[in-house]
């Protein structure tokens, strides 16, 4: 079984000159695909390479990523001057000096003062340069989150298989009562007669039409037909790849519409009781697969 839990998290770590980037997934239940995600400032631009990766790996569920940038070294910020700006400072000092017959008084401290001078540099906003290693750090968290997503999947999968077999067994219970209705029914409707005071026997074409009614009114073989296919589609995406939590959704749909029928057609307590049944496991059925991808 390939199946898919949409509940995961995942962790991935990456390191560029003198920074750590981390990543951090989680996934939650959800009919759709919804990503929400907390980026640093200078990493916004990053929002759609994010969400295509992220979209690539998951089909369904809300998803949240998390991107941190930390500093793990000295070099992590660097310092440079503007040596364009600083000659200009220079030369219009010098000029201004010599113009007002002032002596040359230009040292590196003055020089060190003078704004905008001295450039701090940021390397976590080149985003060019960082998108890869964050890549890198983002395929590492989505790649343990596809796995416990997937852990968590095989057991749903077992689970929901495990119940389908139970579902079948329902519906067996039913098909084998199922014929012997109409014959209840008219042993019923004869004892119904007799102690009204009329006999049977005198009415034996009336009787017949009322048992024909009954049997074509509460005639359940559409159903259960319809049933043994869902059950069987149903097997065939447990086993099958790729996301099938809304098929089996709407499978299980189809098969709570079926069994409703079946009920409101049958006049025999034992096929009413095992109809109750059959819902109640198939509610469960739906819970699991509501949290399949």
């Amino acid at each position: 079984m390939s199946l898919s839990s949409m509940t995961g998290f995942g962790h991935g770590e990456c390191r560029i000159d003198g920074f750590r980037i981390e990543v951090e997934i989680s996934s939650v239940n959800r009919k759709q695909f919804d990503l929400q995600m907390h980026l640093p400032r200078a990493m916004q631009v990053l929002e759609s390479r994010i969400q295509d990766e992220v979209g690539r790996a998951v089909s369904r569920g809300r998803v949240t990523v998390g991107v941190q940038v930390a500093a793990v070294g000295a070099t992590a910020h660097r310092v440079r001057v503007n040596r364009t700006l600083a000659k200009a400072y220079v030369d219009a000092i010098r000029a201004t000096a010599k113009d007002l017959g002032l002596p040359d008084t230009m040292d590196s401290r003055t020089l060190a003062a003078l704004p905008d001078l001295l450039v701090i540099e940021h390397p976590e906003e080149d985003t060019e340069r960082m998108w890869p290693v964050l890549c890198r750090a983002l395929r590492q968290a989505l790649a343990r989150l596809v796995k416990m997503r997937r852990a968590e999947g095989r057991s749903l999968g077992v689970d929901v298989a495990r119940r389908i077999d139970i579902l079948d067994r329902h519906l067996d219970t039913i098909e084998q009562r199922a014929p012997e209705a109409a014959e209840r029914y008219r042993e019923g409707l004869t004892k119904r007669l007799a102690e009204a005071g009329l006999a049977a026997s005198g009415h034996e074409d009336r009787v017949a039409r009322e048992i024909a009614f009954f049997a074509e009114r509460s005639d359940i073989c559409e159903e259960i037909t319809r049933l043994r296919s869902h059950f069987a589609q149903a097997r065939k995406l447990l086993r099958g790849a790729g996301p099938a939590g809304r098929s089996l959704d709407f499978l299980a749909q189809e098969m709570f519409r079926e069994i409703n029928t079946t009920g409101s057609k049958s006049a025999d307590a034992r096929i009413s009781v095992a109809v109750v049944e059959f819902k109640a496991e198939l509610e469960r059925v739906r819970e699991q697969v509501q949290n399949v991808e």
